[in-house]
């Protein structure tokens, strides 16, 4: 089974007053695992936080859906997940990070950049990302993190996500992502589906999925025309019984504090940190994911300096 992914048209339509949330179901057979997240407003957090234009939405907006997705896979309350997507286009790159329980965080290297729409008049996110790799890295407690990397094979996310999963989980998956962006570049709709199917699956059940998927002409429209994330499902599993398993929020979450600020300047050494103090006289640290910014005068940073040396 392979991957799908579509850019988004540029469309208005009224804003829906709807929690982002994520389904997980089976089918009767139990072949088939699949996970629908509508993201609208947690994407569109993220698009005013760090004030990204549509094609930087776009990229950011698919990698958030899918690494909230992919979050709730993790089995460990404390579990969590990074995506990095590193290319050599304007867009330079994108780091996200989730947790098991669908809470997400990410920012793009180069939000305002602005490059002509592709051949078939989309967003051009595979153009503003450019060749280069995707890495997921797992921390489930264990000593050390780990994960796999893989290149990218086309840049538009959804299809390099299907290919992570074949290459490092060895799970042939279908992978589908979708932002879709206002003349104001606000997000109107954004969401998601990763479909996997199990070892055992027949191969009647792998027709009938592959017919439904490729009848599925843009991401953006099933979610926009269809809205939650069970209406989508039905379109998506119309020839199959299946079961909800359960159902998460998602969220937008940043997790920095002035406590990890701090701890951040003390893991500096004592010798930078007093280099620091003479130097400038203050430090004004910024979080990369919400954009916070965080001062610390003279007298702050002498206090964390006694503290880092005892």
């Amino acid at each position: 089974m392979g991957c799908i992914h579509y850019n988004q048209n540029i469309m208005i339509r009224g804003d829906i007053d709807m929690k982002d949330y994520i389904i997980r179901a089976i089918t009767k057979s139990k072949h088939i695992r699949i996970f629908v997240a509508s993201t609208t407003n947690l994407v569109e957090k993220a698009r005013s936080m760090h004030d990204t234009y549509p094609v930087a939405t776009a990229a950011l907006g698919r990698t958030l859906t899918a690494s909230a997705i992919m979050g709730i896979m993790l089995k460990g309350d404390n579990d969590t997940l990074t995506i990095q997507i590193k290319g050599k286009g304007e867009l330079g790159g994108i780091v996200v990070v989730s947790d098991s329980k669908a809470n997400v965080r990410g920012y793009v290297n180069n939000p305002s950049v602005d490059i002509p729409l592709n051949a078939k008049g989309k967003l051009d996110v595979s153009g503003a990302i450019g060749k280069g790799y995707l890495n997921v890295i797992k921390d489930i407690g264990l000593k050390d993190t780990y994960g796999g990397q893989v290149p990218l094979i086309s840049g538009e996310i959804a299809e390099d996500i299907a290919y992570y999963f074949l290459k490092s989980d060895q799970i042939n998956s279908a992978v589908g992502m979708g932002v879709l962006v206002d003349r104001d570049y606000s997000v109107i709709v954004s969401g998601g589906f990763i479909i996997q199917a199990m070892p055992d699956i027949e191969e009647d059940e792998i027709v009938k999925l592959e017919n439904v998927i490729s009848d599925i002409s843009s991401v953006t429209d099933l979610f926009n025309e269809h809205i939650t994330p069970e209406k989508v499902l039905e379109v998506i599993l119309k020839d199959f019984e299946y079961e909800i398993l359960d159902k998460v929020d998602t969220n937008y979450k940043c997790t920095c504090s002035k406590d990890r600020m701090e701890r951040a300047l003390i893991s500096l050494g004592k010798d930078e940190l007093r280099s620091l103090i003479d130097e400038q006289g203050e430090a004004e640290l910024n979080c990369q994911f919400c954009d916070e910014k965080y001062i610390f005068n003279k007298e702050a940073l002498n206090s964390l300096y006694k503290e880092s040396i005892g």
